[in-house]
């Protein structure tokens, strides 16, 4: 099935335009839940009341207010936040293009493809191959649904990413967290973590290999609701121990990956086949032996 674009715009940087479409990048598949009434089972809906009289509000008679205090807002209405929006385009303004490198991941919001729109095809390929040889990716500006987003452009796949970016004063440092600068390390202990990172590394990023394990075992548990059979969930996993001697952990690590064990079992390697997280209680079906047993006792006579 074809992709269905969410947006068409315009790249734009120097005097070129590349016309584009917009498409999604990726499709979460966690597993939700709704709210229902414990009583009927009836599906919950959501209301807004007022902390001071207890009223329901309607959405027709809501406004929208920014807290500058404790309980103290400035209230903007719809004709001043539109006043404030900026122009929607769709466009993506190139402002500079920087080494991928050099951007953190921790700017990365959230990502997005985009194709070439009508008549866009050769100006779309020039832009992909050119960033692809120069090895750079592209900073710029979005301009959709009144607001400005930061964004980085990437050539990959034989195609153009557009991730959307967190501004500078959105992303938190370590200039009030303990990063233990006091601790002092062991003579030996980095060597050896250096040694277990080297044995637990792959060459390449295979994200085929995980699985998220919790929605797996959560839907193989409705299966089994929906089946009508009874669900009886497993004891959960005790915690780990603390670790005393980080010295002799990192040895007994080191050694246990050199010991050949199952895929399963290796650290660092996910399992293919999870360990089940419930386990289906059925009555088993007597046998006939039980069956013509019982029936000699009670001197009936089995049919």
């Amino acid at each position: 099935m074809a992709a269905h674009a969410i947006a068409s715009g315009t790249i734009s940087f120097g005097l070129v335009s590349v016309p584009i479409k917009l498409y999604a990048a990726t499709k979460p598949k966690s597993v939700s839940f709704n709210l229902l009434h414990a009583r009927d089972r009836s599906r919950l809906k959501q209301q807004y009341v007022c902390a001071t009289c207890g009223e329901v509000v309607e959405r027709s008679a809501m406004s929208k207010g920014y807290e500058y205090a404790k309980d103290q807002y400035v209230v903007l209405g719809e004709e001043e936040l539109k006043a404030l929006e900026e122009q929607t385009q769709q466009s993506i303004e190139i402002e500079e293009f920087v080494p991928i490198s050099q951007v953190d991941p921790v700017y990365f919001e959230k990502a997005y493809l985009l194709g070439p729109d009508k008549g866009g095809q050769k100006a779309y390929r020039l832009l992909c191959e050119a960033m692809g040889h120069a090895g750079k990716g592209a900073v710029a500006k979005f301009s959709t649904r009144g607001r400005q987003q930061l964004v980085l452009l990437r050539q990959a796949q034989g195609g153009l990413f557009m991730h959307a970016l967190f501004y500078a004063d959105e992303v938190r440092g370590f200039e009030e967290i303990d990063r233990g600068e006091g601790v002092t390390l062991k003579p030996g202990e980095l060597e050896l973590a250096v040694q277990l990172i080297e044995q637990l590394a792959s060459s390449a990023f295979e994200p085929q290999k995980y699985e998220d394990e919790y929605r797996k075992k959560v839907l193989g548990v409705i299966e089994q609701k929906i089946a009508g059979q009874e669900v009886v969930v497993g004891p959960a996993q005790p915690p780990r121990a603390q670790i005393i001697d980080l010295m002799e952990a990192l040895k007994a690590s080191i050694a246990a990956k050199a010991v050949p064990q199952p895929a399963a079992q290796r650290p660092g390697v996910a399992a293919t086949t999870p360990p089940p997280a419930a386990e289906v209680s059925r009555r088993p079906a007597r046998s006939k032996q039980a069956a013509a047993s019982a029936s000699r006792k009670t001197g009936t006579k089995g049919k």
